[in-house]
């Protein structure tokens, strides 16, 4: 008896009614909770959170579009038509089993789909496990990130302790050889350039950060952007900075794509990309934190080249010529890099186990399974672990700080002194410039209306005249230029 397909008309109502009012009630349950977790960051004032929120949103909005699309094209992308000797070429598999059928018009012209129908609803799938792996990827790795940067909450609160102030104290010298950061850099392998790459090589899998890296890369930047002996919260700073860094990984921009459609087309069987692909994302990873350890040892010897004594505190100073290119936001494409092809690799893994099974002609060997495994949960762990709050820490070396220097409070304080201070001088110059200009022996009025000049302002001899005008009620800031003479200077424009 031949199988037929079930359509909508020989099925029951009630059976489609059942299924749409369960998937409704799952998207509604998701939007809600997406609502909530948006309501919690907002009243913590955690923005960058929720500019990361509202970016999954819209790739979740992008990916239904993808559906929609691959959908609707179904039909008119399968009656694309190759030669057979093309449809061969680039197969996933050496002996691949075609069961899934061709559409009538190709197999009239003796030819194959560019990509049939079951293709299409397969690559769906692929599509929205990719999404999914790389946005729970970026979290998982924020989250290890976060937790291991937890404990320099106390190393922050111990820098406000009398004993940290006194060890520290400017008024005390030290050869720079006996401070604990130098003694932890400055080996015998810090002035050979393989023997340093190395070491820190090697130093990124134990005490990645140590407190001493910390209070030193702090007293650092501190001395290039504050004064010394301020109170700035760094740890605070480093995590605002953190969270908006997490807005930019958790996204999936135009490059990401091209490089997911690239790492799909070297999946064909010719290449062996189990033996290779899964290690890229691995050796970047070592790389960068090499690098990210080779950065603070650099630092360490060029505050030796310029003096031999220290002064309270190690000072290093942030220079943006310690980073690849002189660009320290490289690091963070190269982060974001890592994730998305780790991520990749997991959610490859994962779809073709669902939809062609665990031995599958995409993993028949037992190596290849154990090695996307095993590689994807190391990157994963080494990744959000060790080298996340290293580069959290190092990159704030550069030679400018960054915009989140101010807390979310701050910064709208600022926007509304900004507001009002413009306000303010839009009401003056239009006032002014309708006014005629006075003039006398002991009062001078600034009347221009041009922004170029920087008017001066004497705060123990500025006062405020208002003029007995039924039809304005505007205030008039007059300089005084003789105190002696401000009670007749009053006297005067009041007569005017």
């Amino acid at each position: 008896m031949a199988s037929s397909v079930i359509t909508l008309e020989s099925t029951p109502t009630w059976a489609v009614a059942v299924v749409v009012f369960v998937l409704i009630s799952i998207s509604i349950c998701i939007e809600h909770l997406l609502h909530l977790l948006a309501k919690y960051f907002n009243k913590s004032r955690r923005k960058y959170l929720i500019q990361a929120l509202d970016k999954i949103k819209s790739e979740l909005l992008q990916l239904g579009f993808i559906s929609l699309l691959l959908t609707v094209g179904e039909k008119p992308i399968g009656n694309i038509c190759i030669p057979k000797s093309i449809g061969e070429t680039f197969l996933p598999c050496s002996d691949p089993s075609n069961d899934s059928p061709e559409e009538a018009k190709c197999e009239e012209q003796g030819m194959v789909s560019l990509l049939s129908r079951q293709g299409m609803k397969e690559l769906q799938y692929l599509i929205f496990v990719l999404a999914f792996f790389h946005s729970l990827s970026c979290i998982l790795t924020f989250g290890l990130g976060m937790a291991k940067m937890r404990k320099w909450e106390s190393w922050e609160a111990e820098t406000r302790t009398l004993e940290y102030q006194f060890s520290n104290d400017p008024r005390r010298f030290l050869l720079i050889h006996q401070t604990s950061f130098a003694r932890r850099h400055l080996r015998f392998w810090s002035e050979h350039r393989f023997l340093r790459c190395s070491a820190c090589f090697l130093r990124q899998f134990y005490a990645s950060v140590s407190k001493v890296d910390y209070f030193t890369l702090r007293h650092g930047f501190i001395t290039a952007h504050f004064s010394e002996g301020s109170n700035f919260d760094f740890q605070k700073y480093i995590k605002r900075t953190l969270e908006k860094d997490f807005g930019v990984v958790v996204g999936i921009s135009l490059w990401v794509w091209i490089l997911s459609m690239l790492f799909i087309f070297l999946n064909a069987h010719g290449f062996y990309n189990y033996l290779w692909l899964p290690f890229i994302p691995l050796l970047m990873l070592l790389l960068v934190g090499t690098q990210l350890q080779g950065i603070i040892t650099r630092m360490c010897l060029e505050s030796q080249e310029k003096s031999q004594v220290v002064r309270g505190t190690f000072l290093v100073r942030p220079s943006d010529h310690f980073f690849w290119f002189g660009w320290p936001k490289l690091l963070l494409h190269i982060m974001h890099f890592i994730l998305f092809q780790n991520s990749f690799q997991l959610a490859f893994f994962t779809w073709t186990w669902y939809k062609f099974g665990f031995r599958s002609c995409f993993h028949r060997k037992t190596e290849d399974i154990v090695i996307r495994l095993a590689v994807g949960v190391l990157v994963q762990v080494l990744c959000g672990y060790v080298t996340l709050p290293l580069y959290a820490l190092v990159t704030q070396m550069g030679t400018s700080m960054k915009k989140v220097i101010f807390p979310e409070k701050v910064v709208e304080g600022l926007k509304r002194w900004r507001a009002n201070a413009r306000r303010n001088i839009a009401l003056k110059n239009n006032y002014t410039s309708a006014r005629p200009s006075l003039d006398n022996n002991t009062t001078s009025i600034n009347t221009s209306p041009s922004f170029g000049a920087s008017p001066s302002f004497n705060l123990n001899t500025s006062h405020c005249v208002k003029f007995d005008q039924p039809s304005s009620s505007e205030y008039l800031a007059v300089e005084v230029k003789d105190e002696g003479k401000a009670n007749s200077a009053n006297r005067e424009t009041k007569d005017s």
